[in-house]
């Protein structure tokens, strides 16, 4: 084995997540909720990382710009480039991500029930809520078949 195949990090952990150190940055950044592939592009970008490299070979400083660039990202993009543009509580726009992003979620949706609303009844029951057809798809429960004539 080379020098560079044991140095090789496995995991590299960024903003309380453990990312895959063995594929590169940029498909390595989307491990992070709240990230996709563009955002993880303008990370890359701003970090100044080439977003081909494999994120284990990285040395410290590229990791810790990067740590950087992913927690000041929301102060560095355009409001439209945000997952959350507005925000239901204070009216700003943020970009979320990692656990806040399951729990901002749930924040959401019991809202949604909280005020009764369509969406948020659904979301009860447990039927869809997207305006999806439900007569043969989505069903829950027992199957129902035809009982035969015993002979």
């Amino acid at each position: 084995m080379t020098q560079e195949e044991q140095e090789i990090n496995y995991f590299v952990r960024v903003s309380n997540t453990d990312l895959d150190g063995t594929k590169p940055v940029l498909i390595s950044l989307t491990g992070l909720r709240g990230i996709g592939r563009h955002t993880a592009q303008v990370i890359a970008q701003k970090a100044n990382v080439d977003k081909h490299a494999l994120m284990g070979k990285l040395d410290e400083a590229s990791v810790d710009r990067i740590r950087e660039a992913v927690s000041a990202y929301s102060e560095s993009v355009p409001t439209w480039m945000m997952n959350r543009p507005k925000d239901v509580y204070t009216g700003e726009a943020k970009h979320i991500l990692a656990t806040d992003v399951m729990l901002t979620l749930d924040d959401d949706i019991n809202i949604l029930k909280k005020i009764r609303s369509y969406r948020g009844i659904r979301h009860e029951t447990g039927q869809k809520v997207r305006g999806q057809r439900t007569k043969s798809t989505g069903r829950t429960g027992l199957t129902v078949g035809v009982k035969r004539k015993k002979n």
